[in-house]
């Protein structure tokens, strides 16, 4: 007799492709940045936590830091006050600093904190301000060679991750917008959620920083090409800074200051793909840009298959997961 064929085995194909990275990542903290069209997009919404909780329920420590961009803009239209980017950080006035206040801590985290507790209670909002997690200094951002007052937004200066850990140790899912309170004079600043994302998973110890945005990864030549570079290291990176557009400056200034700092990889994925975190994590392909420390050269999917005796018959062409 011939084997029935099941319809369901190419999900087992799925998971057994899998295998490796579960083990790999196991008991590992990955902090992810939420951000772009992932946050306005009801389908994204529900999928970007349909990954978060998949991560924490497949032994992994999930850690989600998230701005409020298209929120807080929306918010500032209502209030008649004007949105304006310098050096890609938002100019931040005390009137805008109430309103981004509100909007990320008051809206954007509990919506995302809801998302996350249909699956269970395991997720808890927080802000840099709670516990003294975040600590930071007006921050004045170089444009040609001088110095600019870009009101409000902060500079860190320390990261106590204590709540945090406490959290994951609880096991957790810690939600933590991205404002922090000066320790100089007492006011609350706009943190940019990219650099808040890295310093939080330098300070604790994670293995990845992910980075959702709105596009596919950072493109080799743009705007003469949309080829995605899928892996560099850092000093590859370094070089390539001066000539990115200012929007993804922080989030690469980010992802170089992780690597460089403990953090084994970062990645910068496309947001408005449902389910990029689990297809960069727990595929051989993955996706989006991966960033490594230099000097990491070697193809480290041996280690992953070594480590559970599983033959990956499609190794990753990016040479690191």
């Amino acid at each position: 007799m011939t084997a029935r064929k099941h319809t369901a085995l190419p999900k087992a194909q799925i998971l057994i492709e899998a295998l490796p990275w579960l083990t790999r990542h196991n008991g590992k903290t990955v902090v992810i940045k939420f951000g772009g069209n992932a946050m306005i997009d009801e389908d994204l919404k529900a999928a970007f936590a349909q990954d978060v909780v998949f991560l924490r329920q497949a032994g992994l420590k999930p850690v989600v830091v998230h701005g409020g961009g298209p929120q807080i803009n929306a918010q500032l239209d209502r209030h008649g006050l004007v949105s304006e980017f310098k050096a890609g950080l938002r100019v931040t006035t005390p009137e805008a600093m109430d309103v981004v206040r509100m909007v990320l801590a008051g809206q954007v985290q509990r919506e995302l904190v809801g998302l996350l507790n249909q699956h269970g209670p395991l997720a808890v909002g927080m802000t840099g301000e709670d516990a003294h997690t975040i600590t930071a200094v007006r921050h004045r951002p170089l444009i040609d060679g001088e110095a600019v007052d870009i009101g409000r937004v902060g500079e860190i200066t320390a990261i106590d991750t204590g709540a945090i850990e406490a959290l994951l140790a609880d096991g957790r899912i810690p939600v933590i917008s991205s404002i922090a309170r000066s320790a100089d004079d007492g006011y609350i600043y706009n943190v940019n959620a990219d650099t808040a994302a890295a310093a939080l998973a330098a300070a604790l110890g994670a293995e990845t920083l992910m980075v959702l945005t709105d596009v596919e990864g950072l493109y080799e030549d743009w705007p003469h090409s949309d080829d995605v570079i899928s892996r560099l290291t850092a000093g590859q990176l370094e070089k390539l800074l001066p000539e990115l557009s200012s929007g993804m400056v922080p989030k690469m200034e980010g992802c170089l200051f992780a690597v460089r700092n403990g953090v084994t990889t970062a990645r910068v994925l496309d947001g408005r793909v449902q389910h990029s975190i689990l297809l960069e994590i727990f595929t051989n392909d993955g996706i989006g840009t991966m960033v490594v420390p230099d000097g990491q050269d070697a193809d480290i999917d041996a280690d992953a298959d070594a480590d559970t005796g599983v033959q990956d018959s499609s190794p990753d062409e990016r040479g690191a997961k």
